[in-house]
């Protein structure tokens, strides 16, 4: 059998009693207006405070409440330890002054979060880290907390969204800067992964050249390919100053690479132009190079030992001194047939 209820004695309210619609308009107003606010005003009017028997008030226990409700004892006591809190600090009425039924002004629904913890992770020390870290980026403490206890969920994020990758980027470079161990982990991560190996040394190369670039537009030196430091002339200076201000604005996430080199070669090219131009300069450049190649060849010989002559003896070894000791002869030659006469 079918019955049809008159539309108008749906939405007529009884006598004295709110129908249905007006009940949960209220309750959606109250919430609203005040967010967890009205759910934990019906826990602290209802749950008994803790050393108060069930003799000394109509409240109920956090157990016999969640019963009715059909909720978990730990979710009401999160209701309960938020009013708690904001009961401590004078804001809300203790529990002890306020009875079943009994209506107040609520606080506004933005200071809920404030007091509310939904885990009960954030009572531990990780927990309160991390809700001190909420804090201080200005964000609610129950989002972090919920990342931290999801890290797949972070996993995929990052995998899927680059802007999540970049924020898990620079989270990261934040905290190494003051963790030795993740310094440790994360430098041996990158040692044993071929395409990060690779990266750092792209981006260190890069570094190094926009370095060199810097020393001549900031300091004014240069450093000559035999490994002189000169004061750089004017007008190369300023066009390591150029290339510079070039490098300095691009974007944080543009590859500086190629424009690293340019810049790179484009200066040692005019460094050696510099050196080329100014014959006495050139000559102390060639000067240079040779003490430097005869400091290099006398350490190499000065490391070797002959203890184990008989076992390391071949005769090309022999025959490529021979002719390194006749090139020797031949250097020494040309030297003293230029030395200065007395």
């Amino acid at each position: 059998m079918t019955v049809v209820l008159d539309p108008s004695a749906q939405s007529a309210p009884i006598q004295g009693v709110l129908d249905p619609i007006s009940c949960d308009a209220r309750d959606f107003g109250a919430y609203a207006r005040n967010g967890g606010w009205a759910f934990a005003l019906m826990v602290a009017r209802s749950v008994r405070p803790g050393g108060q028997s069930a003799d000394e008030t109509p409240k109920v226990s956090a157990k016999e409440f969640a019963e009715l409700a059909g909720c978990s004892p730990e979710r009401v006591m999160r209701y309960y330890k938020a009013w708690d809190r904001a009961a401590d600090e004078g804001l809300v009425p203790h529990f002890e002054v306020l009875v079943p039924g009994q209506d107040i002004e609520l606080l506004d629904a933005e200071a809920w979060q404030t007091y509310y913890v939904s885990r009960s992770s954030a009572t531990s020390e990780r927990g309160s880290a991390i809700t001190e870290a909420a804090a201080a980026e200005g964000i609610r403490p129950t989002k972090a907390l919920e990342v931290a206890e999801n890290p797949t969920a972070l996993r995929a994020a990052i995998l899927a969204d680059p802007s999540t990758a970049q924020a898990a980027r620079a989270a990261l470079l934040d905290r190494v800067k003051e963790d030795p161990a993740l310094q440790a982990e994360l430098a041996r991560d990158i040692a044993r992964t071929d395409e990060l190996k690779k990266a750092v040394a792209t981006e260190t190369r890069a570094a190094d050249r926009i370095g060199y670039v810097r020393q001549i537009a900031e300091k004014g030196q240069i450093r000559t390919p035999a490994g002189q430091t000169l004061d750089a002339p004017a007008e190369l200076r300023s066009e390591a100053e150029r290339h510079l201000s070039l490098l300095d604005e691009l974007d944080e996430g543009e590859d500086t690479g190629e424009w690293a080199t340019e810049a790179y070669d484009t200066m040692k090219n005019l460094v050696v132009e510099t050196v080329e131009a100014d014959p006495e300069l050139r000559v102390q450049e060639r000067r240079t190079k040779f003490y430097s190649s005869l400091q290099k060849a006398t350490k190499v010989f000065e490391e070797l030992t002959f203890d184990d002559a008989d076992d390391i003896y071949e005769d090309d070894m022999v025959q490529r001194l021979e002719e390194l000791q006749q090139a020797i002869g031949s250097c020494i030659t040309a030297l003293r047939s230029a030395a200065p006469r007395p």
